[in-house]
């Protein structure tokens, strides 16, 4: 079965396009997709992306309850917070892909 694009939900990032590469030359970040060097992620790499992020989501709605339970004084948007300073520190997701997730954690958690 074939892996598309739209099949994904909208608005999960489609450009992870970042890199930075140092000389004097003019340089091109690209992938290695199927022996040839593309611009843009294939649908696969992109699935398996979204993939991770979706699972990392429903991981962190136990994270973010024991976190909340554990400080009640905090409210939902410190809590999530913290979850974000934490996620961003692993360094495992572009910030696009971190906002995104954010996003997909408060939609789950209803807050």
């Amino acid at each position: 079965m074939s892996t598309h694009i739209e099949d994904l939900p909208a608005d999960f990032p489609r450009d992870r396009s970042f890199g930075c590469v140092p000389g004097a030359q003019p340089k091109l970040c690209v992938y290695l997709h199927d022996g040839r060097y593309v611009e843009e992620e294939c649908a696969e790499e992109l699935k398996r992306r979204w993939e991770i992020c979706e699972d990392l989501a429903h991981q962190l709605v136990l994270k973010a309850t024991k976190d909340a339970a554990a400080h009640p004084e905090h409210n939902n948007a410190v809590t999530l917070e913290r979850v974000r300073v934490a996620v961003a520190r692993k360094d495992w997701i572009s910030s696009a892909e971190l906002t995104w997730l954010m996003s997909r954690l408060r939609a789950l958690l209803n807050w």
